[in-house]
């Protein structure tokens, strides 16, 4: 009967879609719209780290477990949990009543089912699967993990704040994961509809009435899921100002980024609020290719780390001095695992000794490729302050302007720039402050020899060997131990350069109340007065 009701709400809700052409509107819907900073082309959230597709995929999917907004573990889809004694076994039993967007149970095997897909792809679900014997059900509510050898951060990794393990029915959870899914059916607090979706223009969610939230206040993303609007309708508007004029007019209610130099149209109006939502910040990154001269050697990346000035380059790109700071902790000042160890003699720029340390390094004043994406405003600024750096310190410079597409193409790109005419010398790109926060989710620290990691292809044998002994660390003393053991090593290595921490506000109606504290906007807990 429960499946009847539901089935039969979903045909009724998707024949009253606002967005369908030539059906009426359902004028009782309270709905917000949302602009987000992208645009949404791909649907799957472990086939891609975009932003734009983990958000969509927070609305649609619910998870195991999740982050609060102190970054600790708490139970989500979980009822409860049991470990053995030898941390070998763990049981995790699921709070009753779950139930997909088409009305079927959610069971102990589509749980397992996109456990084991996330683990294919994901830096932490790669980690924790390393570790794993099996994941199989034991009834339709219980879930048992058995692992071959210790792994300490159990529930840290499958409570990861950004790339989630989200709970798919079966037989998606079962698709390779190197394809992405098609069908999007979830069981969280709202429902896509397909319908209605346009890539490039907009998309579409209803709150899922078969939804139970927890019984805990929203807390970041744990506690309860409390869907108060009807509908989320997000809005791709490509041009800030355009979308900028739409907040101001009351067209749309939520506007996720805007350019620093639109703030001061938005900030003292009564009907606009803005707040910063992603307390970890964002930090810029520079990326060097180690595979060929002169950045193979470590010295000439240690050199990179002399001629960045972070408050010069996160100032330039926050709209205001206080949301922009430097940060010398590897895994994130404000977070969990942040701490100074080794970083002292790197804390301030020395231009001379990075004219060293490439000369040591064998540089010859060959030019050096930059890839700058002209058309991601926050991007091109770190590569423009990151070439006239290197000029300071005596490097040729070849900047080579891009779109952002033609840059995430070219990064693949392993050949030298005197071999291949794509090769590069330094990429560049931002992280969410989240992201980067522990070695189970820090990708671009990811050391591998085996040329399967991140572009750039960093490569040391004691920063896997530090990593792996943090997964099997069961004390938290341990692990800072480890923490501060790889941040040294980070120094000496050098996969990726911080560029300092900065923030963005986003803007939204001063009729929205309970806009919540997260990586990215949510948008359960919300209410429009």
């Amino acid at each position: 009967m429960r499946r009847a009701a539901l089935t039969a709400f979903l045909a009724l809700t998707l024949l009253g879609s606002p967005i369908a052409d030539g059906v009426a509107q359902t004028p009782a819907r309270t709905t917000l719209r949302y602009v987000p900073v992208g645009d949404l082309r791909v649907l799957d959230p472990i086939w891609t780290s975009a932003a734009i597709t983990l958000i969509h995929a927070q609305l649609v999917y619910d998870v195991l477990v999740t982050m609060d907004s102190k970054m600790q573990p708490q139970l989500q889809m979980a009822e409860s949990y049991t470990k053995s004694s030898d941390g070998l076994r763990w049981s995790f039993t699921l709070r009753p009543g779950l139930v997909f967007h088409d009305g079927s149970p959610v069971r102990a095997r589509d749980v397992a089912a996109s456990i084991r897909r996330w683990g294919e792809r994901v830096t932490a679900g790669q980690a924790l699967m390393s570790h794993v014997a099996s994941i199989s059900p034991v009834n339709d509510r219980t879930l048992e993990i058995l692992f071959s050898r210790p792994f300490g951060p159990v529930l840290e990794a499958l409570a990861s704040p950004i790339l989630a393990p989200f709970v798919m029915r079966e037989q998606e959870a079962n698709t390779d994961a190197f394809t992405q899914i098609r069908t999007v059916i979830g069981s969280g607090p709202f429902m896509f509809v397909p319908e209605a979706f346009r890539a490039g223009d907009r998309a579409l969610y209803r709150r899922f009435p078969g939804y139970v939230p927890r019984s805990e206040p929203a807390d970041g993303y744990a506690g309860g899921k409390v869907a108060k609007i009807d509908e989320v309708e997000w809005k791709y508007l490509p041009d800030s100002s355009t979308a900028t004029q739409a907040l101001q007019t009351g067209e749309v209610d939520l506007l996720e980024s805007f350019p620093a130099d639109l703030q001061p149209l938005l900030e003292g109006r009564q009907d606009i609020k803005l707040q910063v939502l992603n307390s970890a910040g964002l930090i810029g990154t520079i990326r060097p290719n180690t595979a060929h001269p002169p950045f193979n050697d470590a010295r000439a990346r240690q050199a990179l780390l002399l001629i960045v000035d972070q408050a010069e380059f996160a100032g330039a790109i926050a709209a205001k001095p206080e949301l922009a700071r430097a940060c010398l902790a590897v895994f994130v000042c404000g977070t969990p695992y942040a701490t100074e160890v080794a970083s002292a003699p790197w804390a301030r720029t020395d231009f001379a000794r990075a004219r060293q340390l490439l000369a040591e390094a064998g540089y010859k004043g060959e030019p050096v490729v930059l890839l700058d994406p002209v058309d991601q405003p926050d991007i091109h600024m770190i590569a423009q302050l990151t070439a006239d750096a290197l000029r300071r310190a005596g490097v040729t410079v070849d900047v080579q302007a891009m779109d952002w597409s033609t840059l995430i193409t070219r990064r693949n790109t392993r050949e030298a720039p005197s071999l291949n005419p794509a090769g590069w010398h330094l990429a560049f790109t931002f992280w969410g402050g989240f992201s980067l926060s522990s070695p189970l989710h820090n990708t671009p620290l990811v050391s591998s020899c085996d040329g399967k990691n991140l572009y750039g292809w960093p490569c040391d044998a004691e920063i896997e060997r530090l990593r792996a002994a943090f997964f099997s660390e069961a004390t938290q003393e341990g692990r800072m131990r480890i923490i501060e053991a790889l941040q040294a090593r980070y120094y000496e290595t050098v996969p990726y350069v911080s560029t300092g921490i900065y923030q963005r506000s986003v803007a939204y109606r001063s009729n929205l109340h309970g806009v919540l504290t997260t990586p990215y906007p949510v948008m359960w807990n919300i209410e429009k007065r």
